[in-house]
Parts: C-alpha cells; structure tokens; sequence
C-alpha cells in the first residue's frame, strides 16, 4: 500500500516582536494577565507591507532546501489560510509562480486553525491515490490584519506566520488517519465582525473577536475527545507518543488537553505560542518547525497534531517527525 510522509518544513515568522508591554495600555491589562491567562511573553508581527504571499514562498524556500528539491519536482501546492486579501488566484498559485513550478495542483482551503491538518489530511489522500506525489503544503496567515488594539477577547492572542511542509509517497505510514469535523451550531464563538465587502457601505474594518469561557471549555473537553479518538483509530498509546503539537491557541488550553489526553511526562509538548502568539493555519507546522529544531532526537519519532478553530472545525492525526 502507498502512504506519505513529511520529509522537511519552513518557516517564516514575523519581523517583528511585540512584547505584551506594547498592547496592555489599550485594554487596561498588564504583561503578567496576559502571560497568566495566555502563556504569551511576545509575538512575531509582519511588517505592513508583507503579505500571506511573501510570507508562504519564504517558509516554502525553507521546506524545498532542506528537502533538497527542485521547484519542478512538486506536483501540488496547498495552502490553509483565511487572510488572503486577493482571493483569486490562490495562495498556491501565487507560490507556485514565484518558487517556478511547471505544472501542479494548486488549491487554498479555509479551515481557521485547522486549516494545516485539513491540508496535510488532503495532501496525504491526493498521494495514497497517486493524483500527486510530492506536495508542498503550507499554513499561512496575517492575523494583525484584523486587531482591534481595544478588543480584550482576542487581540492580544494574534500574530503573523507561515509554516511548510513538503510530503512525499512512502512504503510506510508517515501520515496517520485523520479525525476531522465541525460543530456549526458554536459558530458566533470566535470570527470575525463582519466582512471586507462590508466596508463598501460604509462599515467598518472588520477584527477577530471571541467568546473566550466557551472557546476554552469545547478546545479542552471536546479536543481532548478528539485527541483520542486519533489515537484510537491509528492504534496507538498515550504512552507511544514523543511529541504533542496542537493548535497554539492559549497555554492553558495546551496545558489541559495534555493532562486530558493522559500524556507521560517524557512527551514533548509544543509551546511555541510562548513567543510566536497564535498564527491560526501557520500555528501547527510552526510549532512542529521549533519542536525539531530545538530536539533534533525528534526526527523520525511519532507525534500527535490536532488543529481546532473558528467554525468551530476541527482535525488532527499522528505523524511521523520530519
């Protein structure tokens, strides 16, 4: 049987640090609230003239050079975003143009915080039944875009990031089987204000806000259902795990789905939102490209990614580390 795998990942990660001293006078807040409440020390921002462009062919230039691959070798490009302003061409096509792919698929999906393992989940599928074999695929998103500075929900949550990966066919299971779904009837929970065309009328800009209590409590007792259900269908233990990369969404919610999840002390737990903040479709491949980075050990070692987010949508599946 043909399977996939992850061979490398990129990253892109905003040019700047905003320190929580820089967004507290606004929302009567302190640096310590937000660490407590967040885990939050700072967060990568985009300049204002970057776009989710920009950012997805730097991750994907990261993810070709150390999968050492030519442009030409890839035949799909997918993109997970839900900031991209042009709308038409894709995310995909605008990176495949600039990276100088010759002909591929080229697809976005908006899936919110989900969107990377939606996307690895279509990747793997569109590799087992032969239409791609080497994809590049990338979670992207420029949530500095929409911040309200006086929105105490949210705002102080939001970043900048792009995150790669490049998954080719193997004759073992690199990609584990999906659980994935939805839970429209939480859909005022977290999104945005209005819409962009709004503005034409006279509205204005639209921001991100959210129901915090409601979010925390579905991300910890639902996605700890989730969590095992991946498990269970892919066979495998709390205790066969070396890593945990969810959703970087808060530190508390991390912290709690891993106790819920049953997790042993020596798995290795994604925390990049401690520095990065919450990049949405970006927030999973970034996590996993800091995990590898600072634990080298972990390349080849099994871990469990779960992405959950506006919609409210979810998915997840184990995979092995690049």
């Amino acid at each position: 049987m043909r399977y996939s795998k992850i061979v490398s990942l990129g990253a892109y990660r905003g040019e700047r640090d905003v320190y929580n001293d820089e967004l507290i006078g606004p929302i009567n807040s302190s640096d310590e609230w937000i660490r407590r409440r967040t885990g939050i020390i700072s967060r990568k921002r985009a300049l204002s003239g970057t776009t989710v462009v920009d950012m997805a062919y730097a991750a994907s230039k990261e993810a070709l050079n150390d999968a050492q691959m030519r442009p030409e070798d890839i035949d799909l490009i997918l993109v997970a975003t839900i900031t991209h302003f042009g709308h038409t061409p894709s995310v995909a096509a605008h990176v495949g143009f600039r990276i100088g792919v010759q002909d591929a698929i080229l697809l976005d999906i908006n899936a919110a915080c989900a969107g990377f393992s939606y996307a690895i989940f279509q990747a793997d599928l569109m590799i087992k039944s032969g239409v791609a074999s080497r994809a590049l695929v990338i979670g992207v998103d420029k949530l500095s875009e929409f911040i309200d500075p006086l929105d105490r929900t949210i705002s102080f949550l939001l970043a900048d990031g792009a995150g790669a990966a490049i998954l080719v066919g193997s004759t073992s299971m690199g990609i584990g089987k999906t659980v994935c779904g939805g839970n429209p009837g939480q859909l005022e929970s977290v999104g945005l204000t209005g819409s962009t065309t709004d503005v034409k009328s006279g509205s204005a800009w639209p921001t991100l806000r959210q129901e915090g209590s409601s979010i925390f409590r579905w991300a910890v007792w639902q996605m700890a259902k989730v969590a095992k259900q991946i498990l269970d269908i892919n066979q495998v233990q709390p205790g066969d795990l070396n890593a945990f990369i969810p959703h970087q969404a808060n530190i508390r919610i991390i912290d709690e789905l891993a106790k819920q999840i049953g997790l042993e002390e020596n798995v290795l737990i994604a925390q990049d939102i401690c520095k990065t903040g919450n990049t949405s479709s970006a927030s999973i491949p970034l996590a996993m490209h800091s995990l590898i980075k600072g634990n080298p050990s972990l390349s080849g070692e099994l871990a469990l990614q779960i992405g959950f987010g506006a919609g409210l949508v979810y998915a997840g599946q184990t995979v092995v580390m690049p």
